[in-house]
């Protein structure tokens, strides 16, 4: 049998004993779980056995039974509670936790977990809350709402998962206490300004000064807002609107 958890290995931010992702560090050990973004264990009957708590993302998970007696985890949406049943087909129900490819979701159908290729596997829309729509269809693509408002063009053959993302309330939780981002790998952050000109581009001055450029930029110089977006980013080609953007068009 498939082994559905593994410890996950830390590094804290480190590559050879070198900072290369700043902010990580001190963690609790966690397993992480082997979740089923394919869904291609096609035409087969699970049951819900349980909603489980994954400390690698802030939706909730829920491992499933098939007939065969595999088990597997899946994002869990509104509404998937136990006991309940779902299925990965070109023809199953049109019920919350189902997957299909997109040819065979209706228009206004809510959806996550987005195949960007046939097969690769849901990549898009797995956020706590998150959800996407079925926009409209053509003979060569259907059109899907992301969450962030932009309008993409996908393979009809793609997959997506009917419903809504669980954990809807995530965005609206309080930590508390430090402590509590510690636990999760999260080292306290210095604002740029603070530092010394050699530690970041908005560092030095004299008193309580501000950036001193024109655009905020990364601790390696990059610009961090405005037009930071690749000219050659893959999506180019299958984005039908943008998304909406900052105030007065800044970041357009």
């Amino acid at each position: 049998m498939l082994k559905l958890k593994t410890i996950l290995k830390k590094n804290s931010g480190r590559s050879n004993g070198t900072i290369t992702v700043r902010h990580q560090g001190g963690r609790a050990k966690r397993f992480l779980r082997d979740i089923d973004f394919k869904r291609d264990k096609k035409d087969q009957w699970a049951r819900v056995e349980a909603i489980e708590y994954d400390p690698n993302r802030n939706a909730r998970i829920a491992k499933l039974v098939y007939l065969d007696g595999q088990r597997s985890y899946i994002i869990a949406p509104v509404g998937l509670k136990e006991g309940m049943k779902v299925i990965a087909s070109n023809d199953a129900p049109l019920e919350v936790g189902n997957c299909l490819p997109l040819s065979r979701i209706p228009v206004g159908t809510e959806i996550h977990n987005i195949e960007i290729r046939p097969g690769k596997g849901g990549q898009i829309a797995r956020g706590a809350g998150i959800v996407a729509f079925v926009f409209g269809k053509d003979e060569t693509s259907v059109l899907v709402k992301m969450p962030s408002t932009e309008i993409r063009k996908f393979d009809p053959m793609c997959t997506a998962v009917l419903g809504q993302v669980g954990n809807v309330e995530d965005k609206n939780r309080n930590l508390r206490k430090a402590g509590a981002n510690r636990h999760r790998g999260k080292r306290p952050t210095v604002r740029g300004v603070a530092m010394h000109p050699d530690a970041h581009p908005h560092g030095g001055g004299e008193g309580r000064s501000g950036v001193g450029m024109k655009s905020p930029k990364t601790p390696w110089g990059k610009k961090a807002v405005g037009k930071t977006r690749s000219p050659k980013k893959y999506s180019d080609g299958i984005i039908v609107q943008g998304r909406k953007r900052g105030k007065a068009g800044l970041y357009k």
